[in-house]
């Protein structure tokens, strides 16, 4: 994790310039009138918690010899500075997504992310138990992160604790338009988890139906799509058209950008048209 300080015209040589040397710094030129700045404010705060960099946080009003010096017109203005350089920043407010690749950029993993990738290794080969102490570890370091919020209950419902994945979104602040979408994907397979438990398979559809969701809670998605766009072509009408409805939950746990999701979008639509 990085760290977060505020500067001024006195130690700017030494808190920006200087430690740029060894560590990315990122100056944030801002002004306490500045309404995109208190946007832009807490989306650093956030990254500078999983980023190895330093945020450095200027007030133009009162450095306003830095303001010009650094050409500052508008603000929020971030500039970047690397080995005692001036590298490209942007100005006003990018989305959190933007300024997590302008960090990808010089070379910065999220600690996060890094711990989320181990997990998922884990999960793959069965480790649960390691599995599970990495979350209680990046729980205890992040407990307000909505994603992390959000993979840990993926995870709950994959090992069958529906209950504790519940506990698990309720944490998740609603009103993010990214967030609130795999908060209901999620719920969605829930409630398909529970329906499929409930389910005695006496056909073959039951147990492809069973198959799909078993496939899906270990995150076998190619497979379990396969399996659930044969049961559309075939019959349509099975349990109240539980297949494209099920297809549509991994649609939603993959998001709309995902290769998978695109592909058996198309041929959903082929299949129901």
């Amino acid at each position: 994790m990085g760290q977060s300080i505020e500067a001024n015209q006195n130690n700017f040589a030494t808190e920006v310039i200087e430690r740029s040397q060894h560590q990315l710094v990122l100056v944030d030129f801002f002004a306490q009138w500045c309404g995109p700045c208190q946007i832009l404010k807490p989306i650093l705060e956030k990254l500078v918690g999983e980023y190895d960099f330093t945020l450095v946080k200027i007030d133009i009003d009162k450095n306003p010899e830095l303001a010009q010096a650094y050409r500052v017109e508008g603000v929020p203005d971030v500039k970047v500075f690397s080995q005692g350089q001036m590298q490209s920043g942007f100005v006003g407010v990018l989305p959190e997504a933007q300024i997590r690749e302008l960090l990808a950029q010089y070379g910065l993993k999220s600690a996060l992310e890094t711990e989320l990738a181990a997990i998922q290794i884990d999960r793959a080969s069965g480790n649960i138990e390691a599995a599970k102490q990495r979350f209680s570890q990046l729980i205890e370091l992040y407990p307000q992160n909505p994603k992390l919020a959000i993979a840990a209950a993926e995870f709950l419902i994959g090992i069958g604790s529906l209950e504790s994945a519940e506990k698990s979104l309720a944490a998740v602040p609603s009103g993010n338009r990214e967030y609130d979408a795999k908060v209901k994907a999620l719920r969605d397979l829930m409630q398909w988890q529970h329906n499929a438990t409930q389910l005695v398979p006496e056909t073959d559809l039951d147990r492809q139906y069973l198959q799909a969701a078993q496939l899906t809670l270990k995150g076998n998605y190619e497979p379990a799509l396969s399996i659930l766009l044969a049961m559309v072509e075939r019959d349509r009408k099975y349990q109240n058209d539980a297949a494209r409805k099920a297809m549509i939950t991994i649609f939603g746990l993959l998001e709309d950008d995902h290769p998978l999701t695109k592909s058996y979008r198309k041929q959903l639509t082929l299949a129901l048209y």
